[in-house]
Parts: structure tokens; C-alpha cells; sequence
């Protein structure tokens, strides 16, 4: 899906970025006008049903106390047992479950792939909401059928304080700047910590939140310390061959100092190895999904016929995907954190493969009699990193 004109109203995604993202929030009038949710309710629902799929219901009413959350996975006396109104059931990685809701986030190519989270789809009957709170990441709500009432600050809170003894994060002196309802197709930008409320219309209220990544810096930093210690040699050892007799025994040197200093800043002074960390950190994967090798591996001949035939290549449901290219004219390709080095031949299939959801049929076809290409596609597609695909109607 190309980014679409209306997406970010009458502005530019250049505009946006620059005006808007991580600034101030935004609300789209008719951003995605045709846009019609892929999924019904119930069909949300059975999702929550699932093992494996992450999926919580939230009950401001009806639960054993006020503002109840539960975990999934459910099941269907779950949702019959509930009550009429006043909760919300709310699924995580829609986007790795459902093609359509995939293609969906090929209209956000304005923000790098590996910064986008995930999409969570929530349901909510009339009055359904999850209280007055903040996200530490960037988020687009999308509506997908129904109505909702949004209201929101305009500035991001710095010092939030929690009402207490609940199960879920809610505001406790929420104020809004402004409102409005959405209705399908409508969608609202939020920056960073800015806080918000959405309480559903009617019975058909279902929102799309596509959410970006905001890794921590502790986050960040422990990662990369692990990923330095796996590299250090284990018997490598402090050592003082120059050793001299010190004024002060109690004394802590000038040179015991400088071999510490040293130590420590040759983790990071080749950014190379900074590079790879990074492109290895961002396509981990999350909440325990992992990429399923096929049970048969599928030859390059199939692989070719299949894509002649008009079907194309799209990420397997665990899959993340993303690529440094090198001044050399090769290219770092990174898939579930591990690195793939892409001579300068082939390097032009980093981007290909990692910039769309799904790759059609008429962009891979001219590259079929390239051995190293089909190679590469063979191998992520029998290590379940791609799969063939007929195009989404």
C-alpha cells in the first residue's frame, strides 16, 4: 500500500515530521476514507481465544472489582459472561495474525519499518474505554468501524500521577485540551506521554493503534553491554607489566585509570560493531515469537515457478526485517537479530525484501535469474523469514 494523499490531511509526511512527530498531536479528518476493517468483533474476539496471541479484556463494571484486567488467552464464556457495556478487549500484533491488517502499516512508510511496534486492535461496546492514561511511544489511532470520543492534552505529561490500588494505569487528574469523536477512516496522532481518553459510541467501536518502538536507554545500553561481553575474550585479564612503586599504596593511579578508560571506550569506538549491534537489536524478536522453519524445504526451481505464477514473498508472522547498507556498495540484511552480508552484487535486495509487507509477483520477477537472489529468497523462506503469498484482494 502506498502512503495514501489523505493519510496525514492536507500536510506532507516531510511536513509531518517535521511539524508534528514527537511534538504535537494531530487529528486527520477521512485519513484512510475507504478504509474498512478487516475484522468483525467476533472475529476479534475469537482471536483473543488463541494460545500464543497476547489479549486482555479490561472491565470498568461487571468484573470483581472496578477497572478489572484480565489476561488471555479467553474463551467463549469469557465474553458471554460479560456485561452489556463499560469494557474493552484489546489484542496485540494484529498486524502478525491478519495479511490485511499487515498491509496496513506499508501506508506509515514515512517512519523506518524498524521503529513500528506493532498494531493492537481493540473492541469496545458503548461506554468500553481503559481510563485516562499516557503511552511512552508514538501511536496513530485509526477507526475502524464504529465511533469513539477522544479527548486529549496537548502537551506531553512529565510527572503523571496514578490513581492507586488499580489494575490498570489510569490518569488520576485528567484534563483535556480538546476533543472529538472519530468516525471509520478518522485517525489521531499522539506524541509521546501525551495523555488521552477514548470512550466508545456504540456497539461496532474498533480502533487500530499502530504503535512505534521507544526503547529505553537502560534498555538500549544493557543490550548492547550483553552483546560486548559475548565478544570479550574470557581469559583476557587486567595487567600492569609497567607497574612502578607507588607514593601512596592507598592510591588508585593515573595509569591503573587509563587501562581502565581504554578498556571501556574500545567497546565503542568502532561503529561498526555499534552498527551491527543496533541492526541485530531492532529485528529481535518480541513477546517470545519466533520464525518456524518449514518442515520441508521448498527448491529454488519452486520458489521460482510460484513466483512466476503470480504469488509473492511476505514476512512470515515472527518476522522483522531490516538492513544497513555499506559504503563498500554491500549491505548488512538483519533477520530475527541475525546478520546476513549481502556482497555488492545482490546488495540491492536489502531493500526489496525489507521495505513492504508483502512483495508482489512483478517486483521479484526480474530478479529470478539471479542465482545469489534466489539463493537468499530460498533460504529466508525454508527458515520461515518469508513466505509465498497470493496477493491480498
Amino acid at each position: 500500500m502506498p502512503i495514501p494523499s489523505t493519510l496525514l490531511g492536507d500536510l506532507s509526511p516531510e511536513t509531518f515530521l517535521n511539524e508534528y512527530w514527537q511534538k504535537k498531536p494531530l487529528l486527520i479528518r477521512g485519513a484512510l476514507p475507504t478504509f474498512e476493517s478487516p475484522l468483525e468483533p467476533g472475529e476479534l474476539a475469537g482471536l483473543a481465544c488463541e494460545e500464543g496471541v497476547e489479549s486482555r479484556l479490561i472491565l470498568e463494571e461487571g468484573g470483581e472489582k472496578p477497572w478489572e484486567l484480565r489476561f488471555g488467552p479467553f474463551d467463549e464464556e469469557d465474553f458471554l459472561s460479560l456485561p452489556e457495556s463499560k469494557w474493552t478487549v484489546l489484542v496485540q500484533e494484529v498486524d502478525r495474525l491478519i495479511p490485511e491488517v499487515a498491509d496496513l502499516l506499508d501506508a506509515f512508510a514515512f517512519v523506518p519499518k524498524w521503529r513500528i511496534d506493532d498494531v493492537m486492535v481493540s473492541y469496545a461496546p458503548k461506554d468500553g474505554n481503559v481510563g485516562a492514561h499516557i503511552d511512552n511511544y508514538d501511536v496513530f489511532l485509526l477507526q475502524g468501524q464504529g465511533t469513539r470520543r477522544w479527548e486529549w492534552g496537548e502537551e506531553p505529561v512529565q510527572n503523571e500521577e496514578i490513581v492507586p490500588d488499580l489494575d490498570v494505569r489510569m490518569l488520576k487528574d485528567f484534563e483535556a485540551d480538546r476533543e472529538a469523536v472519530l468516525e471509520p477512516g478518522d485517525m489521531l496522532y499522539l506524541p509521546p506521554r501525551v495523555a488521552h481518553h477514548g470512550v466508545s459510541l456504540d456497539d461496532e467501536c474498533m480502533t487500530y493503534s499502530i504503535g512505534f518502538r521507544a526503547p529505553s536507554h537502560e534498555e538500549l545500553i544493557a543490550d548492547f553491554m550483553q552483546y560486548a561481553m559475548e565478544r570479550i575474550d574470557p581469559d583476557a585479564r587486567y595487567g600492569d607489566p609497567d607497574l612502578t612503586v607507588p607514593d601512596e599504596p592507598g592510591e588508585i593511579s593515573a595509569d591503573a585509570l587509563a587501562s581502565i578508560r581504554g578498556l571501556l571506550r574500545s567497546l565503542t569506538e568502532d561503529d561498526d560493531t555499534i552498527d551491527r549491534w543496533f541492526g541485530a537489536f531492532v529485528t529481535e524478536p518480541k513477546r517470545d515469537r519466533f520464525a518456524m522453519p518449514l518442515p520441508e524445504d521448498v527448491s529454488a526451481g519452486e520458489i521460482a515457478e510460484a513466483i512466476r505464477s503470480g504469488e509473492g514473498l511476505r514476512r512470515g508472522p515472527a518476522t522483522n526485517l531490516a538492513f544497513i547498507p555499506h559504503d563498500d556498495g554491500t549491505a548488512s540484511l538483519f533477520a530475527n537479530g541475525s546478520e546476513i552480508l549481502l556482497g555488492d552484487e545482490i546488495a540491492f535486495a536489502a531493500p526489496l525484501l525489507t521495505g513492504t509487507e508483502f512483495i508482489p509477483s512483478r517486483e521479484l520477477t526480474p530478479h529470478l535469474d539471479d542465482d545469489a537472489f534466489l539463493s537468499l529468497v530460498q533460504h529466508l523462506v525454508n527458515d520461515g523469514l518469508l513466505e509465498l503469498s497470493p496477493p491480498v484482494e
